[in-house]
This record gives C-alpha cells, structure tokens and sequence, in this order.
C-alpha cells in the first residue's frame, strides 16, 4: 500500500522535482518506509511515490520502478497478489528483487499494459509512463478497492492516490462542483467519477486512463465491466446444488484469502464477529500454522458493542485475539480529523470506529484483511429484504392510490409512531410507494437530501443513476446488487476502509473481492444468497463448515456508533455551530431553511435525522477546515 502522484506539464528539472516533491509529501501516511521520484524534464513528466513496504522490504522495491526494456517507468499503488503466478508464465529474465512491482513491469514489457492488466488479481492503482509512445496510463483494480485521482490544473495534467496531494501542485485552482455536492448530499458520498472539485475525476473501477500530451486527450478504456460481467454471469447461472455451490464458493475463497496472506510483514485480521469477517478469519486460521492476529473493538453501549460476539468467534478458531473497549470520548476525538482524512465531504458515521480499529492493528500488524464486499455480492443489506416485501405490497396497491398511501405514512412518521428508529424508516417507505417503477425503490431507500438543498447546482447523473448505462438484469433485487456493486462499494464502503486505514499507514485487504468470487456470484441465483427475508444463504452455508451457527446466527448490527443520541448530547453544541443559518449561508451553496427544519426536528425528538444531518455537518466542517 502505497501513495502514487505525479504530472505532465513544462518546466525545468528542478522545478519539475520540487513541484512532485510537494505532492508526494502530502501523502506520507500512505508511505512512510521510502519515497522516490522520476522526472523527464523533456517530456514534462513528474513521477512521484510514497512507499509502505510489503512485499520485498528490500531497496529494490523502491518506486518508481523502470521496466528491463527500459520503456516503461511505474508506480504501483496495492498488490498484485497472482505475482508469483505471472512470473512463471512470463519470458525468462533476471529480477532484481522479488516484488510485485517488478513482475507487473516485466509484465507491461512482454504484452502491453491493458493485456497485462487483465491478467492482474489485486487491488491497485497504477500510474505508468510509456517512454515510446509519450503518454500516461492510469489504471484502477476492477472493484475499485484503490483510489485514483486525474484531471487539470492549469496547464498540467495531475493524478493522485488523495486529493491533499493534488492541492499541492502549484497551478491547482480549487473550484467546487455543485453537481457534486448536489449528489454528496443525496448518498453522502460523492460517487465516480466526479469529484467534489471541478476538473478532478476518479478513475472509475476497471479502467484505464491514458493522457497524450501530444494532443491533450484523455480517454478511458474499460478493461473489465461491473455490467458485462453481471450479465454474463446471469445468462450461464450455476446449475448445480446448494451444496455443490457452496463446495466451489469454499475453494474459490481459500484461494482468494491465500493469496492475500503473501506479505513480508506482519497481518491480521479485522474481526466483528459477523459472517463476512467471521468465514475471512476462519479461512486465514485454516491457512496458517499459527494462530492469526484478530482485532476487535468494543463499546460501552451493549446496543453497539459487537465485541462479545467477536471474541466468540476468535476462542472457537483459535486466533491471537486483540480487543479494546472504546469510549464515546475516543470516538469524539476522531471527528476534526475527518476533514484531512478524506480529502471531500464523506458522511459514512462508521468511518469513526474503522479508523480507531484501524489505530488498534496497526500497533501489531501492517496488513489487515477485512470482509469488506460480501453483503454487496451474496445478498446482506437488510434493503434487499426489504424491497423483496415492497414490490410484493405494490403488486397489490394500484397506481393511483401509492401517492395517497404514502402521504398518510408521512404524516404518521412525526407524531404517531412510538419510536423515532420506526419512524424513519416509515418515512422511507413513505418515499417509495410513491415509485414508479422497482428500480426507484431502491433509489428512495439509499437517498437522502433531494433536490432544492444545494443552490444552483446543475443536473448530475452518475453511472449508478444513468438508466442508460444500467445492464438488462430481469430481477429487481439483482439491480439493486448491481447498483450497489458500482457506486455505494467502492465510493462509500471501500473509501471509507482505506482513508481510515491509510492514515495510519496500515494495508487493508478484501478477500472477498477477488474478480474471480464477483463473477461466481453473478453466476448464482439470486435464491442462493436472498430467500425468506435471510441473505447471503451461500456465505453461510460455507461458514458453518468452520463456526457452529450458535456464534454466527443473530440480527445483523452494522459498525455504528448511536449518532443520533450523541448529537442531541455531547455533538450538540460543535453541530449547532455549523448548522447556523449564518454559518451555512458563508460557503453560498447550501439552503439553510429545510436544513433547520431537520435539525429542530431532531432535537426535538420528533424524529431522528442523523442521517441527513451528519451530511451537512461533514461538508460544513470540510468547508470549515479549507475545502
């Protein structure tokens, strides 16, 4: 894990390397074992990397890295884990070291960059420098697990792993998009391949960006589609039982899990004690012989404290099983480091708590595989089961009367329901007797703020809401796996998993994102993961070949911490600061009356509007810090 950055602009050599220097001293967190640079004052290019290092600790893994050939210049940004694998297959040479970055090299060297990238099993982010053809590649990993900023400042052609680093290059103009912002506060996170400033995109999952100089284009490839791969996978459906599925799902993720135990260096695992982290860890403890490292966090508040049930878990393999019991203090703490940690607004509340058992491993590990992707791929969000219930309900209730029934929930949700948790989702469901057609349901279920809260911002589609670009999936569940696959994984979930890790300079590994299990999975029908209102059948059905169900069979609790509560109690005054109207109208894009009517709902308790609340409060406090 590692931090990459560079440009193609003009300048002198000098100039070239304290501009990359700059840049790459932004993202020390994302390397702090070496840190390297490659200019060709020729060209105008400036290659810049900050290294973790875990596969070969030795001075030949330092970055950027030439290819034999002595074509290609890279910086690699992850692991490819199948290294081994591929030089094997490759033309025989004499490596200097034994580092993946090295292989990926000789790789580029013998087929092309975008045939060998095909052939990569990893997470990374990719930036090379093609000496023959004078061009730039960016490439992303296929589910997205690393981030990849690009686009313009001023003259020059900028990339990044982080924005910060972006914003030290001197010709960078900071511009906020109001489309971004627009969609920030309907999912609260802003999707690929926007970002939140004008002129900056993310390299979408699966891509490769490639920039002449020569003629200033930029144009993206896809090597490996989310879209094609789902529908692939749906037209040559696995045909076998239960049993024979969950056979090839047990060896497909052993594989997967194997491959992500090569390191150099310490690892372990996250462990919540849920199903995903719960088969990771079990997996790991099968492929090691000695116990793993599991890490754990714990709350005083036993409505949030999975702690118990991890260490269950962990007696029952066997693991070297570490867990710290976390104030509401140590979680507070967390929060004026968010701005920095994440580069733009981002308003998942559990980014709290993965960053404190990210601070936890990191003391003991420099790797830690989590169970990040399983309820995306196997059927795990509790929306699933629900919109199951909902399209079955508006089977029954004819069109003209949706609206009707959904304006008397609404009014229901503040006065008439016991409990304000009840109450929001009533308001949601509200929302979605109002669709017009199944895919809006889920759209209802995972937005937010809607239109008229961000001041002239212009329409912005992303592919996750661009019907156009949706694949022909018959099921509706499915769609709404899809849509989540594309955007609310990898822009919520996985940027969440590395910021949080990153900033402590600790590796994060998603096993169960291996290419290789996605494509499995589409290939499953949909009754093997969702049946009866239980998801992920298959997950299971594989765990209980290591962990008695007794340990695992329980409510799904989510990594959460009891917002809501917290800023009516010891957040009130911080929020009540930056939800001013004043302090609202400062920045010019927010509309500060539907953002009071929230929030004076919410201290009320007439209902809780944690969600929506803590959206704005993470852009404000990220306006607040410097934007």
């Amino acid at each position: 894990m590692c931090g990459v950055t560079g440009f193609v602009g003009a300048g002198a050599e000098g100039e070239l390397l304290r501009d990359v220097r700059r840049m790459c001293d932004a993202l020390v967190h994302r390397g702090p074992d070496d840190a390297g640079e490659w200019v060709d004052a020729g060209s105008g290019v400036a290659i810049g990397f900050r290294r973790l290092a875990i596969i070969d600790l030795s001075a030949a893994g330092h970055q950027p890295m030439l290819s034999a050939s002595g074509r290609y210049v890279a910086t690699l940004n992850g692991e490819i884990y199948n290294f081994e694998e591929l030089r094997k297959e490759l033309p025989p040479a004499v490596y200097r070291g034994h580092s993946d970055t090295e292989v990926m090299l000789a790789a580029f060297d013998a087929w092309g960059v975008e045939a060998a990238v095909k052939r990569f099993n990893g997470m990374f982010a990719i930036a090379v420098w093609d000496r023959e053809t004078r061009r730039l590649q960016l490439v992303r990993d296929r589910m997205g697990v690393k981030p990849l900023y690009y686009g313009f400042a001023g003259p020059a052609f900028v990339y990044a792993s982080e924005l910060k680093a972006i914003r030290r290059h001197p010709s960078f103009e900071p511009r906020i998009d109001r489309g971004a912002v627009r969609l920030y506060l309907r999912f609260l996170y802003v999707p690929a391949p926007y970002s939140i400033y004008e002129g900056i995109r993310k390299v979408m999952p699966g891509t490769i960006v490639t920039f002449d100089p020569a003629t200033r284009d930029v144009e993206a490839t896809v090597y490996w589609s989310a879209s094609e791969t789902a529908m692939q996978g749906v037209a040559s459906r696995f045909d076998g039982s239960d049993d024979d599925a969950a056979r090839e799902l047990e060896l497909l993720l052993r594989d997967a899990v194997r491959l992500r135990m090569i390191a150099d260096v310490p690892l372990g695992v996250f462990l919540s004690g849920g199903i995903d982290s719960s088969l990771v860890a079990a997996l790991m403890q099968a492929e090691s012989r000695t116990p793993v490292r599991t890490f754990t966090i714990g709350f005083r508040d036993p409505a949030y404290n999975e702690a118990p049930f991890a260490k269950a878990v962990a007696q029952h393999l066997g693991t070297d099983h570490t867990e710290l019991t976390m104030s509401e203090q140590d979680v507070l703490d967390v929060i004026p480091k968010l701005p920095e940690m994440y580069d733009e607004p981002f308003a998942d509340s559990s980014q709290m708590p993965t960053h404190l058992v990210a601070m936890l491993a990191r003391k003991y590990v420099t790797v830690s595989l989590s169970g990040d992707g399983g309820d995306e791929l196997f059927g795990g969000y509790v929306r699933y089961f629900i919109g199951q219930r909902l399209l079955r309900a508006l089977r029954f209730l004819p069109p003209f009367a949706r609206p009707a029934a959904g304006r008397a929930l609404s009014a229901l949700t503040p006065r008439a329901i016991a409990t304000r948790k009840i109450g929001q989702r009533i308001e949601k469901v509200a929302r979605t007797l109002k669709a017009n057609d199944p895919d809006e349901v889920y759209f209802e279920l995972v937005s937010h703020w809607r239109d008229g809260v961000v001041l002239d911002a212009p329409p912005a589609e992303a592919p996750v809401t661009n019907r156009a670009e949706w694949p022909a999936l018959h099921d509706p569940i499915e769609r709404m796996m899809y849509f989540d696959q594309i955007s609310y994984l990898p822009d919520d979930i996985l940027t969440k998993v590395d910021r949080a890790s990153m900033a402590v300079s600790l590796e994060s590994r998603e096993p169960l994102l291996d290419y290789r299990l996605v494509e499995f999975a589409w290939r499953l029908p949909l009754s093997m993961k969702v049946r009866h209102g239980r998801g992920k059948l298959l997950l299971r059905r594989v765990l209980h070949r290591y962990i008695p169900d007794a340990l695992i069979d329980r409510p799904k609790m989510g990594f959460g911490i009891p917002l809501g509560a917290w800023l009516r109690g010891p957040l009130r005054d911080w929020a009540e600061s930056l939800l001013d109207p004043a302090a609202i109208r400062k920045y010019g894009l927010l509309d500060p009356v539907p953002i009071r009517a929230k929030w004076e709902e919410h201290l009320a308790g007439r209902n809780d509007w944690n969600f929506y609340l803590w959206g704005v409060l993470m852009l404000q406090s990220w306006l607040e810090a410097g934007g």
